[in-house]
Formats: structure tokens, sequence, C-alpha cells
């Protein structure tokens, strides 16, 4: 090792560690300063803000329809699921949505547009069904598509109805929505999304 080397050496650790040292005692004064001034560190806060942005602190949990019922959906299934969320402490653990999906509506709208719940699967309605959940404490969820029919082709998509749509669900207390993108006409996300409602 040359000379020049050796002095390199030696002085870069000693002007490390000093640096390292300012550093550390910046940082410090810093954080006690915030802490006298906010009360707590910033760590807390930022732990405060991210759990109290009005967001979920866990992936929407719940049970949906389709995976074990696939176009096999009752009013009564529906309130048996419910019932069995809350009775096995499900509910206590943060899972909360009943979600229906694809297969409730009848094929054809009504005279003014709008989508209907069958009949015979759903006597009561789905504002009774939604009611009927939300006193259990739970969440509703329904299934929509992006296209003209949904992916069963069992129900018409929202295509050119997604207002009307948005509003129907919101009539009848629906908090969750599965949309899917089957028949959409070839149009892209992005050209439905930007077009005026």
């Amino acid at each position: 090792m040359n000379s020049i080397t050796m002095v390199h050496d030696q002085i870069s650790i000693p002007c490390l560690l000093f640096f390292l040292i300012c550093t550390l005692s910046a940082e410090t004064v810093s954080h006690a300063t915030r802490t006298a001034k906010f009360g707590e560190d910033d760590g807390a806060v930022m732990k405060r803000r991210l759990l109290d942005n009005g967001l979920g602190q866990t992936p929407q949990m719940g049970w949906n329809s389709y995976n074990h019922f696939p176009c096999k959906l009752s009013e009564e299934l529906i309130k048996q699921t419910a019932d069995a969320m809350v009775s096995t402490g499900l509910s206590a653990l943060g899972y909360e949505y009943i979600n229906l999906d694809d297969c409730w509506a009848e094929l054809n709208r009504d005279s003014k547009g709008n989508l209907v719940p069958k009949d015979s699967i759903f006597p009561s309605g789905m504002k009774a069904l939604a009611d009927y959940v939300h006193s259990k404490g739970l969440k509703i969820g329904i299934y929509a598509d992006a296209g003209t029919l949904t992916c069963s082709e069992t129900m018409p998509g929202s295509l050119n109805y997604e207002e009307q749509d948005a509003h129907t669900f919101a009539s009848w207390g629906i908090d969750y929505l599965k949309y899917d993108n089957c028949h959409n006409n070839g149009l892209s996300p992005q050209e439905r999304s930007t077009k005026k409602l």
C-alpha cells in the first residue's frame, strides 16, 4: 500500500465517523424538537394517519355466492349466510361482506331501463334483503358487468346504463360492487371511463 492510499484511508475513517455523529446528533435534535412541538414522534403520527385515513385496514373480507353457488342464488341462502357469518364469529374477525354474484337479475330491464331482481329468487326485493344484511351489522355487495350482458349471459350488463345502475344500487343500500368486463363490445376501459355520463 502506498503512502497516498494510507493517508486517504486514515482520513476517510475519521471523516466518516464525524459525518455519522453529526447526522445522528442532528436527527436526535430534530426528533426531540418535533416530539416537544407535537407531543409524539413522527412514527406514531404517521401510523395514526395511515390507520385513520378512511380506508379499510384489511382487504374486503366476506363471502361471494359464485364460489360455491354459481347461478343458484336465493333470498333464503343470502339470509342464512349472513346469519352464519355472525353466529360463527367471522364477522367479529372482520368478514363483513355478503356478495351476490352473477345471475341475480332478470334478463330484461324494466320499461324505465332499470335492472330487475329475479322475483322468483328474491321475492322481498333487494332493498329488503340489504336491510336484513345490514341489520346483522354486515354489508352487502352485488355484481354487475361493463358490457351488454354479464358473463353468464343471464342478465343485462351496465354498458350505457352505468349511472342509472349506480343510482339503483344506491337506492337498494348496496355497499360493494363487483364489476366484471364481459361482452363489452370491444370498448377499452379507458374509452368507457372517459365517456360523459
